[in-house]
């Protein structure tokens, strides 16, 4: 049987031979049971669930009869429901046992009501399509590549900066796809929104994607849409864009709010989220918007035009073209960064049973809970409840060295979690069937084919190959976060027990680099950077230094050579720069690099860096105290003093610094304010000659202070505000 994850268009004799009943099995725990291929959306219509699917460039639409379910740790008889009985018992944990049928979706919300307002236990999903992947073994885009997918790319242009003021109005529309189509929509508003929802139709995507989609084009669009009387129909089945709900965005332990928005047929990917969940574990970002990230990434456009968006009202009256060809180039952008932050959730879709689009915000607990919910299912097995949370270990962090350090290693335990519970058969306890390491197993040693293919490969299918072991990568660190959450199979014990048997292995390691003449700078869960013995000079002796390192570890932890570098600025845990041989630099921590942080403080901190890589700390305090006289004397633009802020629901609160400024500007506009003489904020329009300069040292000598664990001699190095101040006038002070 081929792989469900195998592309068509992959050569025959790559596919894998006939598979043993356990592989099968394997195959299914991973892809679900059912192996139709190029399913691309699935959707509720009329109480039936209607398959989308391609076939060549032909689209096949089925319909299929489903009675939506839930799941309860109790029966309760209403109309038009039937139950069944799970078979499997997990010992003093409570569990879903009942499986409740309905005949239709109002018979499942009447049942979803009366159990919660009865106070029982459910798992009642509100999305029919993930309700009719789990039970039917069907996933997306099962023999696909993400380059088959049909993807179009959407920008406006507009006159205001929210809907909701009195003059809004749609410029233009800037239109692309994957396959060589790019269209600008223009003239009166009406002309194009018919013209937009013509082309979409026309075009027939599978996803349309854009750079903050839900928080602003979509909104607008269908504001403007209502207020002229339109429809957006945009549906697969000619019916409108529709929204949802607020819910949350899940960007690593963080979660972001946004408002959904639907179209039947079709998944809507909003690359402003796609871009942050790519960023967690990364943090090479300094901005999440389109023109910072794409420069930042490397995939900006060559002569990208550069605007910001209070310009663009003006410029559309005075430089049409210019707006045009911005316009175009965003869509550009858009479809070039969705191309890198897209895929693994793409391929991670042949494998979970859910919608690109909901795949694509939730988090990677949820995606593991619901490959497990769907193999007890299908064997038709209880689902347990999750235990109650308690706190446990983390991963053990420790900073040993500070300062500029030379010739730096990272060696790294590779999937040290995942292979502590693969090697010590660490697993939920309510894991009956056995499911959880044998899936990991499958997990791990797939991507690891994967990635050889990936280096075997060139083109389209190296591609392929790479983003399947990016997805493999994401589910296999999830599974040791899973049992640590509040997920139906978690474990505190297991989660609890992984942790110490990785803090033991990593302090292992970090006693073995030192007994070998090493000197450790910084321990992070996972891995140690330090500086070799002296006698250790070129690659291939770090790596054999490593090798010698690892070998005193259990068998089946690896210990990898994961980076050498030139020279590493250590200031706190996981808080330090790094500049490899080519001189390129990775930056980790908010103490080096803050989006929020003044103009004027963050290219103090970038100077202050340069010159610590090269040696040069007698550079930083001379900048420090000439910046400081500069301020002061009022030397620095105020264009580099103030920042820019964001109105919000809150800015307009009693006691918000922001409050009077707030009153005046829409929900969602940016402003640039500074701090004026009596302590309120001003904006930079309105700039009297009147900001507290003396605030303004103040902020960069909290600036210098991220750097005090690099000056012995900070204090006499970094003379505090009040110094400075006082002597503003007595400058042969310094």
């Amino acid at each position: 049987m081929q792989q469900p994850s195998l592309p068509l268009d992959v050569p025959a004799e790559s596919a894998e031979p006939p598979q043993s009943e356990e592989r099968a099995l394997l195959e299914a725990l991973l892809f679900g049971c059912d192996p139709t291929p190029r399913i691309i959306a699935v959707e509720s219509a009329n109480g039936l669930i209607r398959i989308y699917r391609r076939e060549g460039e032909r689209l096949i639409t089925e319909e299929e009869p489903f009675e939506p379910w839930l799941l309860s740790d109790t029966l309760m008889e209403m109309p038009d429901v039937r139950w069944q009985e799970l078979e499997g018992d997990f010992g003093e944990r409570p569990a879903l046992r009942y499986l409740a049928r309905c005949a239709h979706r109002e018979a499942f919300d009447n049942l979803r009501r009366a159990l919660r307002d009865a106070h029982h236990e459910i798992l009642a999903f509100g999305s029919l399509p993930r309700q009719y992947l789990i039970l039917s073994g069907k996933t997306l885009f099962k023999g696909m590549a993400f380059e088959e997918l049909h993807r179009v790319q959407l920008d406006i242009e507009t006159s205001t900066l929210t809907h909701d003021q009195s003059d809004a109005q749609i410029l233009m529309v800037a239109l692309s796809d994957n396959r060589g189509y790019e269209e600008l929509l223009e003239g009166d508003e009406q002309t194009i929104l018919r013209q937009l929802t013509e082309r979409i139709q026309e075009l027939d995507p599978d996803v349309i994607e854009g750079h903050n989609l839900f928080g602003f084009d979509l909104p607008y669009l269908h504001r403007r849409a209502q207020a002229l009387g339109m429809a957006l129909r945009w549906g697969r089945d000619g019916s409108e864009l529709r929204f949802g709900s607020p819910r949350a965005c899940v960007i690593g332990a963080n979660n972001r709010t946004f408002t959904p928005a639907f179209v039947h047929g079709r998944h809507l990917l909003d690359t402003y989220l796609a871009v942050q969940r790519f960023d967690i574990g990364r943090g090479d970002l300094e901005s999440y918007g389109l023109k910072e990230a794409a420069q930042q990434l490397g995939i900006a456009l060559e002569e990208r035009i550069y605007l910001e968006r209070e310009q663009i009202p003006h410029l559309w009256r005075t430089d049409p073209d210019t707006v045009r060809q911005y316009c175009l180039q965003d869509v550009r952008e858009t479809r070039r960064l969705a191309e890198l932050v897209l895929p693994t959730e793409f391929y991670q879709c042949q494998m979970i049973p859910d919608t690109l689009q909901n795949l694509a915000t939730i988090g990677t607990g949820e995606k593991a809970n619901l490959l497990f919910v769907r193999a007890y299912l299908m064997k038709g097995h209880a689902i347990p409840l999750p235990e109650p949370a308690r706190e446990y270990p983390g991963g053990y962090t420790e900073v040993r060295m500070v300062g500029r350090i030379e010739r730096v290693v990272k060696a790294d335990v590779e999937s040290l979690y995942p292979s502590v519970m693969l090697q010590f058969h660490i697993k939920p306890k309510v894991d009956t069937l056995n499911v959880f390491l044998p899936m990991l197993a499958e997990l791990r040693q797939r991507r690891l084919d994967a990635k050889n293919r990936a280096r075997q490969t060139q083109g389209l299918e190296a591609a392929y190959w790479d983003g399947l072991q990016g997805s493999f990568k994401i589910l296999i660190n999830s599974m040791y976060g899973y049992l640590g959450a509040p997920f139906h199979f978690n474990d505190y014990d297991a989660a609890e027990k992984v942790t110490i048997t990785g803090q033991d292995i990593v302090k292992q390691i970090a006693q073995q680099i030192e007994a070998l003449g090493g000197r450790v700078i910084e321990i992070d869960t996972d891995g140690v950077y330090f500086q070799p013995p002296p006698e250790v000079q070129t690659e291939a002796e770090e790596r054999a230094f490593v090798e010698q390192v690892g070998s005193i570890l259990p068998e089946g932890i690896r210990l990898v050579h994961d980076g050498r570098y030139a020279v590493m600025l250590s200031l706190k845990t996981k808080n330090y720069v790094l500049q490899g041989y080519d001189g390129k630099r990775i930056f980790k921590g908010a103490s080096l690099r803050s989006r929020a942080d003044e103009r004027f403080g963050r290219e103090f901190i970038a100077r202050a860096i340069e010159w610590l890589l090269e040696g040069k700390p007698e550079a930083v305090a001379q900048e420090y105290r000439r910046l400081a006289f500069a301020i002061l004397n009022g030397e620095v633009p105020i264009e580099d003093l103030c920042r820019r802020e964001r109105i919000t629901e809150k800015s307009r609160l009693p006691h918000h610094p922001l409050r009077h400024l707030a009153q005046r500007f829409q929900i969602g506009d940016y402003i640039m304010v500074y701090r004026k003489h009596d302590g309120t904020l001003g904006l930079l329009e309105e700039y009297a000659n009147d900001a507290d300069l003396e605030h303004y040292v103040e902020k960069l000598y909290k600036f210098a202070q991220r750097l005090e664990p690099l000056f012995p001699n900070f204090d006499e190095a970094f003379p505090k505000p009040q110094v400075l101040i006082q002597s503003a006038n007595q400058p042969s002070l310094f």
